[in-house]
């Protein structure tokens, strides 16, 4: 009785495929890979900056309010609503006083793990950059 052997597709083959299209796929999309990674490392400096600058504006106009808030208080000639949004814009500059060490570090690790390719650290901060971004989304007026 001959024996025949069963054909069947080699595993290692099927990898060895899947690689090379890895590879190919990897190959050709390359220039996108690197300039999506140079523009989120420009976006996380422009973010980083944009920090800054509220921060250092934010606890300006804190100390401002912290003098003229109670001043304002005090005389009966000022409109209502007029204290009430000095009183919510000294509550938002707190707020971004408040924020500003965990926000340092979470734009630092960001920039880091971009640089590094450190994908894990990119992951570890992604609710992290969404809080600042409402954060900041909340200050915008709505029209």
């Amino acid at each position: 009785m001959p024996t025949t052997k069963a054909s069947h597709v080699k595993f290692s083959d099927k990898l060895t495929d899947s690689l090379e299209d890895i590879s190919r796929m990897i190959t050709e999309h390359k220039d996108m890979i690197d300039t999506i990674q140079e523009v989120a490392l420009d976006l996380t400096s422009a973010m980083g900056s944009l920090h800054t600058l509220s921060v250092r504006y934010a606890g300006k106009a804190n100390q401002i309010l912290d003098v003229l808030l109670p001043i304002v208080k005090g005389i009966p000639l000022i409109p209502k609503n007029v204290i009430k949004l000095l009183t919510e814009l000294e509550k938002w500059t707190q707020n971004i006083i408040d924020k500003d060490k965990s926000t340092a570090k979470t734009i630092s690790d960001v920039n880091s793990g971009l640089k590094t390719g450190d994908v894990s650290k990119l992951k570890a901060h992604s609710k992290d950059i969404k809080k600042v971004t409402k954060t900041f989304t909340s200050l915008v007026p709505k029209k």
